[in-house]
């Protein structure tokens, strides 16, 4: 099966973008053929600055590959190196309709988050399209909170090819039941428009920082507490084996135990998972040209199947006879 999936280059990522997706991405390499690319066009409806979007696509693809990204195996590029997919994103445009659109919760949650609605980020549902029907995408990984975007995704390629023929194979949605929902340094969902991350490669001082001003209730320290509310004990789920999170759940809800006990040990387990990586990210940030040619040579194969896919839509449509 083909896996597709993009992440935008908005800046350093964090543990909530790893445990969130980053990790199922890595896993899926070993039984799929996985197609993974830096959605630097879907950047651009936020307006950043040039030098950013280049700065945090070089990032990205050092993080994928100090995490355990294969190179040989998996096609990794940047969005932009295959202008293909905005062609298609134009015949595809010319078949949906403006209510689904309006339906897209997306678009209404990121204008309410404060950013400038345009063009772009309303239309940003078929870009999405595109980038999933070039490449014969099968299953995309998502969140269940994302689920419409795949349906979306499949509603205008089905009104495509009942107008046109069998062009598009419809995806399925490979919804990741077990992803992780990451609570940020202040206990909302964690996410750098709230200021609220820890970097997957920060420096490890910065981490225990971070950690010892997590948000906790102020239950005093002789008083039982619950795990299941508590946002330490959240993010040591994510890095604690089995047998230890027993034995924390086990004192938190005894009592005796302050936050700040729990708060430390977390700061060793999070600094301990991403160290054996972080040899390899030091390793590419002296090696960019190396960095860049991941991103040509991925580039260059995802483009051989956008070619092909890109194609076969001209004809039907009728622009190529």
């Amino acid at each position: 099966m083909r896996v597709l999936s993009g992440i935008q280059p908005s800046g350093r990522l964090h543990i909530g973008n790893f445990f969130g997706a980053m990790r199922q991405h890595l896993q899926l390499q070993a039984e799929h053929d996985c197609f993974y690319f830096i959605a630097d066009y879907h950047a651009l409806t936020s307006n950043p600055s040039p030098a950013d979007v280049a700065r945090h696509t070089l990032d990205v693809t050092m993080d994928y590959i100090a995490l355990g990204l294969d190179t040989e195996k998996t096609v990794f590029w940047r969005q932009s190196d295959v202008p293909e997919v905005t062609e298609l994103t134009w015949l595809l445009s010319c078949v949906t309709p403006m209510g689904l659109l309006h339906r897209c919760t997306s678009y209404k949650e990121k204008v309410a988050q404060g950013i400038s609605p345009n063009h772009g980020l309303f239309a940003y549902p078929v870009l999405q399209a595109a980038d999933i029907l070039i490449y014969k995408s099968d299953l995309v990984p998502v969140g269940a909170d994302q689920k419409q975007h795949i349906e979306v995704t499949r509603d205008i390629a089905a009104r495509f090819n009942n107008a046109y023929g069998e062009v598009f194979t419809l995806p399925a949605e490979h919804i990741i039941e077990q992803v992780a929902v990451v609570p940020g340094t202040d206990g909302q969902k964690m996410s750098k428009s709230y200021g609220n991350t820890i970097e997957i490669f920060e420096p490890e001082e910065s981490v225990r920082k971070k950690i010892m001003r997590i948000v906790t209730d102020s239950t005093p320290v002789e008083e039982p507490k619950n795990p299941d509310k508590c946002n330490v004990f959240a993010f040591l789920k994510l890095v604690a084996s089995s047998d230890e999170l027993a034995g924390w759940e086990n004192r938190y809800r005894n009592g005796g135990m302050g936050y700040s006990e729990a708060k430390k040990r977390l700061a060793e387990l999070l600094i301990d998972y991403f160290k054996p990586f972080r040899q390899k990210r030091t390793e590419l940030e002296n090696n960019i040209d190396y960095v860049k040619e991941v991103l040509a040579d991925g580039a260059k194969r995802a483009k051989a199947v956008a070619r092909e896919t890109l194609e076969k839509a001209r004809q039907a449509v009728g622009l190529r006879k």
